[in-house]
């Protein structure tokens, strides 16, 4: 296999081909162009308190802070599984809620969503999840919609309405479309797009991120069922969330 590139441009405008057969190895994950700024503050902060000031007690903990910043930016290179019949999840996470909702206004009418009911599948970034955003299905980019809001625990089945929140539509080659909503928590300041209306992305291509703990919904279209278990936890780009032709959610066992 040849090598993995580390730096972010490389990784997202060259998808690298996975051989059947080659060997991977684990790779540190890079950090995200995103999270430069706040690591360089932070580290900044820990060199003023400790050499200048010589607070090593607050030198310490903004260099724990300066660790924990890092490691939130993380944008790990991901294997995404292809097929006309799968959706990957957009976010790493917990599955937190699968269920049968009417799609948002925002999601309706022409070019977007059919009328009625459809399942959504909640998956939950805790502070300390990847926050790196992919798209669940190769297509174009064809409706982004932002809409301000609150900052309620994104845990919470109101913060779909409540919060801050980016919606997207993707709609693959034969006409299928599959919408995902970013929605801003409790933590959570700011919600990042990567791509614009028009844009062709493949399944599991970064489309976007959110600062510091939030919540992905995802809208299933019609023909696609569940492969996920309400407590499991996903990887964007990796994890499959529902295939076509499945017509109900898996059982499994918490132990």
């Amino acid at each position: 296999m040849s090598e993995l590139p580390t730096d972010f441009e490389t990784v997202s405008d060259s998808p690298l081909a996975v051989v059947p057969g080659e060997s991977a190895r684990y790779r540190f994950p890079a950090l995200h162009p995103e999270g430069r700024k706040f690591v360089g503050a932070a580290g900044a902060a820990v060199l003023v308190t400790g050499f200048i000031l010589e607070w090593d007690v607050v030198a310490w903990l903004l260099f724990g802070l300066t660790i924990w910043i890092a490691a939130f930016f993380r944008d790990p290179i991901r294997v995404t599984p292809l097929g006309d019949d799968l959706i990957v999840s957009p976010a790493d996470g917990l599955i937190s809620l699968i269920t049968t909702v009417e799609p948002p206004r925002q999601l309706a009418g022409e070019g977007g969503l059919p009328p009625g009911p459809c399942t959504r599948i909640s998956v939950f970034m805790s502070v300390f999840d990847v926050h790196v955003n992919r798209s669940p299905i190769a297509g174009t980019i064809s409706r982004i919609v932002y809409v301000p809001g609150k900052f309620l625990n994104a845990d919470l089945d109101k913060a779909s309405d409540d919060n801050e929140r980016q919606y997207f539509i993707v709609e693959d080659a034969a006409g299928r479309r599959v919408a995902f909503t970013q929605i801003a928590g409790l933590v959570a300041r700011r919600i990042i797009r990567f791509v614009e209306p028009g844009a062709r992305v493949d399944a599991g291509t970064r489309i976007g991120l959110i600062r510091f703990g939030s919540r992905v919904d995802v809208y299933l279209p019609a023909d696609f069922g569940p492969a996920v278990i309400v407590g499991q936890r996903a990887i964007a780009g990796e994890t499959v969330l529902a295939r076509r032709g499945t017509v109900a959610s898996p059982c499994g066992i918490a132990q």
